[in-house]
């Protein structure tokens, strides 16, 4: 027993030492490398101060919130603003359109920067490629604000350029803003207009790093341009997507308020109502936010969830995940 006590005590002893080691390590290497630390200094307290701080506000959506006695001071009221929304007339709107517009969002834009970066990809003149690329970029820049008076204008029923163009044809003008079946339409296609440009930055990074050798292989066995597409390009861009797929799908019930907010109007109501409008007006106008909050905070989690399952099923079918 003694034997065995001292071999316990000499592999104890024996951890530690290698723990000191390797805090000397880091310590060594903290004090050589330290204009590093200090470059992200200022991102880390950005993050600290503005990112983690406030989540002690989350509190909130538990308590029965009032000003003039704090957080700590109001009542403790648990899970009743959810089970409240739970029960809601607004629950199913806001939800289904919330869903409805995020998912319509990610599956009809997601793969327009890919084609858009495979084919400026296959552009050999370079002055057509520059502009193209500009023309694509340049909606990026543009405010929401603007993006939205833009389509007041364009969209306008009687002297809007779509409209014109449709009456050209013989076809009655559409009131794309007051019918509540094309505001999803236009929310959606609009932002693919203005983001995709952008969007497809980092994959024409990924395919600069392509050997060239591999085309040349490529064409000398007989393969024609959409074969080494397809079979050169493609599967490098691939690990990018699926990370990307995975942030997206992280921020899917992140339906952008302001946009949506400047589009809505009581006529397409019915289908422009989400959870980040929702939460403003009972928030901020009704003064409800403790209820708001709470909203706020299921959103959050729901977004967690869709992160954690969409990055736990890409790692099953691949090497590529987040963690």
């Amino acid at each position: 027993m003694s034997v065995q006590t001292e071999t316990v005590t000499v592999k104890q002893i024996s951890l530690v030492d290698s723990k000191a080691v390797k805090r000397q390590k880091m310590l060594k290497s903290a004090l050589k490398n330290y204009q590093l630390y200090l470059f992200i200094l200022p991102s880390l307290v950005y993050i600290i101060v503005f990112c983690y701080w406030p989540m002690y506000g989350v509190q909130m959506a538990f308590r029965n919130f009032v000003p003039s006695k704090g957080i700590w001071g109001s009542t403790w009221v648990g899970l009743d603003h959810l089970v409240r929304f739970f029960g809601s007339y607004y629950f199913e709107r806001t939800m289904g359109n919330t869903i409805y517009i995020a998912l319509y969002s990610l599956i009809a834009g997601f793969p327009f920067p890919i084609l858009l970066a495979l084919m400026l990809n296959e552009v050999k003149n370079q002055r057509y490629k520059k502009i193209v690329q500009t023309v694509t970029y340049a909606p990026n820049f543009i405010s929401t604000i603007v993006m939205v008076g833009m389509l007041y204008i364009f969209l306008d029923p009687s002297s809007g350029m779509i409209n014109t163009l449709i009456k050209a044809i013989g076809i009655e003008p559409l009131q794309f803003m007051s019918r509540p079946e094309l505001f999803t339409h236009v929310y959606v296609w609009s932002g693919i207009w203005q983001s995709t440009g952008f969007a497809s930055v980092i994959y024409f990074a990924a395919l600069s790093s392509v050997d060239l050798e591999l085309h040349e292989a490529a064409t000398i066995d007989g393969a024609n341009r959409i074969q080494r597409m397809w079979y050169i390009n493609v599967p490098v861009l691939i690990p990018i997507a699926t990370i990307l797929l995975i942030l997206s799908a992280g921020s899917i019930m992140s339906v952008s308020f302001e946009k949506t907010f400047l589009m809505q109007n009581t006529l397409n109501l019915e289908a422009s109502e989400v959870i980040a409008t929702y939460v403003y007006k009972v928030g901020l106008l009704n003064a409800e936010y403790s209820f708001s909050s709470a909203v706020g905070l299921f959103n959050s989690v729901i977004n967690a969830i869709m992160l954690i399952l969409v990055n736990t099923f890409a790692r099953k079918l691949s090497d590529t995940s987040l963690w």
